[in-house]
């Protein structure tokens, strides 16, 4: 994943491109501390997958499905709402110290790959450390990878 293009890659098992999805990331930019409201940076895996044959649009909070599917009404009587929608990719870091461990553990801050409403923009940092996709986009890469699936972000 680049940060600086906004941009999740996923490669083949030769390096090759698959494909290439428009991301959102962290408005404060890359960092790996606590309740830094930052995207980190390094390697990763997918720890967990959540939301295998859900609907697109389907609310998730807490990881688990709140019943809803969200929509412009459903986003207008929650304004600020920061929308987990589709699926979760969670996301647990593999450097001691960087992004694994006390104070800049990714999978202990809830770092994910998530969909959401597919009003936000894409290409430009916005988040609040995840690592927005639109809903179909999201959907196509949890059918393309499964947990283990390493995650190199920088």
């Amino acid at each position: 994943m680049n940060l600086h293009r906004q941009t999740l890659t996923l490669l083949g098992a030769s390096g090759e491109v698959i494909a290439r999805y428009s991301v959102s990331t962290a408005l404060n930019g890359a960092g790996e501390k606590d309740s830094s409201g930052c995207t980190p940076r390094g390697e990763h895996y997918i720890r967990a997958m959540i939301g295998k044959g859900l609907p697109s649009c389907t609310v998730l909070r807490g990881r688990r499905p709140t019943g809803e599917i969200y929509s412009r009404d459903l986003g207008e009587q929650n304004p600020g709402r920061d929308w987990i929608l589709s699926r979760i990719l969670w996301l647990c870091g593999l450097e001691s110290g960087k992004n694994r461990g006390p104070g800049v553990d990714t999978f202990r801050r809830f770092i994910y790959i998530h969909g959401t409403p597919d009003t936000e923009p894409m290409g430009i940092p916005k988040s609040h450390g995840c690592v927005r996709m639109r809903n179909a986009d999201v959907i196509d890469l949890f059918e393309r990878v499964d947990p283990g699936t390493a995650v190199f972000i920088h």
